[in-house]
């Protein structure tokens, strides 16, 4: 009798239309819409689409030449260039278009009073479209037990998102953006004007599309991020002496060849791209309790995997970090609408986390699923740089390291002794800048110390200091002796000594015994602000 009843029951279930089947659950999931139309024809990857992984080396990770992109011929199109001035000539074109609104309302928002939607523009079908029509473009990064973990108390796993080709997880947003888009628009082209992570993402993978690309970067860009940009396959036009000289020629370039103007924004397409990270964590790292992502004005990697990560697990707590000096997210939370005049712009430092504020999806997102928003100061950045670097071996920028600098700055005790996962995001951090950052880091960190004491114009004098520093196993990196600006004694030399120290402990036990042999000795005080001025927000 029970195997009759199974064997009708099951063909019940058979002659199920698919509507009937997802009734059931469609009450449960907040993102699901009761529509007809579920998602549009091009959110459905089509066997075109489809890259099977097993037949062909991924993408992302093929350094092989290529072919250009690019006809020669196109280069008419941008004018002559005359650097007399520091200024870019153009010719006049005649050719208008209307590309920007190419991507609006690319994701039909459908709403339906049974479900709880989050926000219209984004649903979890949208990310997980995108997850499997991206999944052969960009590398699945791994979420690793970090050696941090018995340093702070938890179990930390690093996502590890550095590790994509052009160094950013913008990649899986840009990716499926450029992917989305009608061809005929791909056959025109693209254009962005920056110098930050979004546009080496548009650059590489445009290229990678065989989609033409055009990179304005101003005459202040580094020369290491234009000669990237033109490696990954895009034209790179110099322009302009500020950023905002280079967006306005790119805009006008837009408009006059058809060039699609690329921007990072919020839209529902690059949001559901970015949205695939929270998918991946949620995969790698079982029992998770909390995620940290970065935060600030660019805030669509927290809003996109916070949707993902509540729909899979409304148990699981979201953070966002942002700069103390950049405020922008808390800011816009306490007025309860997006800041748009925040005197703000993509810090050499900071990079994407300084940007201004770019849209309302992300904003309306993460508001109702970001549990809460904490800020770090520079020197909590400068020091989680240094503990990736020694820890995990890798060179990580400010945007990268944020999350973890909220443990660092102890922003966070609730999570001790939870499972945490912490995104990692970008890994371009410029060789001038990294070496003042792990001199800096360094010093914040005590292990590395400065100190001038005067010593007497004797033979021998100098030697008895080395040998004090020889028996604290103190690392001497520079010495200098001064002694013609000395307004004491005619034979008094100033020696000024920066030594390497191992910790804390240790750089206190020298100064001790130099103070023994030296009492006039003067001692270089770093100045830092009290950890406990920083302030907390929760939502």
């Amino acid at each position: 009798m029970n195997f009759a009843a199974q064997f009708l029951y099951s063909k019940v279930l058979k002659n199920r239309t698919p509507r009937e089947c997802s009734s059931e659950d469609e009450d449960y999931d907040p993102f699901w819409q009761s529509d007809d139309s579920k998602v549009k024809k091009q959110d459905i990857p089509t066997p075109r689409d489809i890259h099977h992984c097993k037949d062909r080396p991924i993408r992302n990770g093929n350094i092989g030449q290529r072919p250009s992109s690019i006809n020669p011929e196109r280069l008419k199109d941008f004018g002559e260039e005359d650097y007399l001035n520091g200024d870019v000539k153009t010719w006049e074109m005649k050719i208008v278009s209307r590309s920007e609104e190419l991507l609006g309302d690319a994701l039909d928002p459908v709403s339906h009073s049974k479900s709880k939607t989050y926000n219209k523009l984004i649903r979890f079908e949208d990310i997980s479209a995108a997850a499997f029509k991206i999944q052969c473009g960009v590398q699945k990064t791994p979420c690793m037990y970090s050696r941090l973990s018995k340093q702070y108390g938890m179990d930390i796993y690093l996502k590890k998102e550095f590790l994509q080709y052009t160094g950013s997880v913008k990649e899986r947003g840009v990716l499926y953006l450029l992917s989305s888009l009608p061809q005929d628009q791909q056959r025109n082209g693209v254009i962005v004007a920056s110098d930050s992570n979004f546009c080496m993402a548009v650059a590489y993978h445009a290229s990678e599309l065989h989609i033409p690309v055009f990179v304005i970067m101003s005459t202040s860009t580094s020369l290491a991020r234009v000669k990237m940009c033109r490696d990954y396959g895009a034209m790179v036009i110099s322009y302009g002496t500020t950023a905002k000289d280079s967006q306005m020629h790119a805009r006008r370039l837009s408009q006059e060849n058809g060039y699609l103007y690329l921007e990072e924004e919020d839209s529902a397409i690059y949001l559901a791209g970015l949205g695939t990270l929270g998918l991946e964590i949620y995969e790698q790292v079982p029992k998770l309790d909390a995620v940290i992502f970065p935060a600030g004005g660019h805030c669509g990697l927290l809003a996109g995997s916070a949707a993902a990560l509540k729909h899979l697990n409304p148990h699981i707590s979201v953070i966002g970090v942002e700069s103390e000096s950049f405020p922008i997210l808390q800011q816009s939370l306490r007025t309860g609408q997006p800041v748009k005049d925040q005197a703000c712009s993509n810090h050499q430092f900071y990079g994407d986390v300084s940007g201004p504020c770019f849209g309302t999806n992300s904003f309306q997102l993460t508001g109702k699923l970001v549990d809460k928003v904490v800020t770090v100061r520079e020197e909590d950045i400068l020091i989680a740089i240094l503990r990736l670097l020694e820890y995990e071996r890798a060179t990580i920028d400010a945007e990268g390291a944020i999350g973890l600098a909220a443990l660092v700055a102890g922003k966070l005790p609730e999570l001790k002794s939870k499972r945490v996962a912490i995104a990692v995001c970008s890994g371009n951090l410029e060789l001038p800048l990294m070496r003042q950052c792990i001199d800096r880091a360094l010093t914040l960190d005590n292990r590395m110390c400065k100190f001038s004491l005067l010593l007497s114009d004797c033979p021998g004098d100098i030697t008895k200091l080395l040998e004090i520093l020889a028996r604290e196993d103190v690392r001497v990196l520079d010495i200098k002796q001064e002694h013609m600006f000395v307004t004491s004694d005619l034979f008094t030399n100033e020696v000024t000594c920066i030594g390497e120290t191992r910790d804390k402990i240790h750089t206190v036990q020298l100064r001790n015994a130099l103070l023994d042999r030296y009492p006039e000795m003067k001692w270089t005080e770093r100045s830092l602000k009290d950890y406990s001025k920083q302030t907390v927000m929760y939502y």
